[in-house]
């Protein structure tokens, strides 16, 4: 099953093409890895996809949902979730993790939230005290294991990781890339992971982009 289909995706930044004619899919428990020179459009793709930036042109299913123009976010971002690079500056640090992990489960009204956030702690190889720690408090790892949990409250079916490995020591890139790599496995979620580290990309992608 198709998670995500990209065609015929343009971005210009005035006179200047940043994306042309970009065409794509990812299925259900498959890893596409972006990759390309930085200013190639790599985040630039991902923002557009995540809908925070429009589309010059070209169109974007998710789940067979054409989602270019939709204006009902809120059934996009619950099949939709994004991994950022900086995962401390994704959390609010006046907040526990605990908090802004529910934050998703209560938008969409999960039920068993407090059982449900120490589950994902523990899933993601973070201990349920966690709960309780603020973003300041934990390591860059740590913190990003706690980004997945909140990215995958809602069980999205796919996920985006713009660079979301490249502010960690090599030992945490390798544990984070193993840890998404075994969600996209064992849950069938799609994963678009965008890198400059070919290193990385070898080893968590399924095939490969090239921008």
């Amino acid at each position: 099953m198709k998670i995500l289909e990209v065609k015929h995706l343009k971005k210009s930044f005035g006179e200047k093409v940043i994306l042309n004619d970009i065409n794509f899919s990812i299925e259900a428990g498959e890893c596409l890895g972006i990759v390309g020179r930085s200013g190639c459009g790599k985040s630039t793709m991902a923002k557009i996809i995540a809908r925070f930036i429009p589309a010059d042109g070209g169109e974007i299913f998710l789940c067979g949902q054409n989602i270019t123009n939709s204006k009902n976010l809120k059934s996009v971002y619950k099949n939709m979730q994004m991994i950022f690079q900086l995962p401390e500056d994704s959390f609010d640090p006046r907040r526990t993790l605990g908090w802004s992990i529910a934050e998703p489960l209560k938008n969409y009204n999960f039920p068993n939230i407090d059982e449900r956030i120490k589950n994902l702690l523990i899933e993601v190889g973070l201990t349920p005290d966690f709960v309780e720690k603020y973003p300041h408090e934990v390591s860059g790892g740590q913190c990003q294991r706690a980004a997945i949990a909140r990215a995958i409250s809602v069980s999205p079916k796919l996920l985006i990781c713009d660079e979301a490995t490249s502010a960690l020591d090599i030992k945490t890139q390798a544990q984070i890339v193993k840890l998404l790599r075994r969600l996209c496995t064992e849950k069938k979620i799609a994963v678009l992971f965008i890198t400059h580290d070919f290193e990385i990309l070898n080893e968590i992608s399924d095939k490969i982009l090239k921008l």
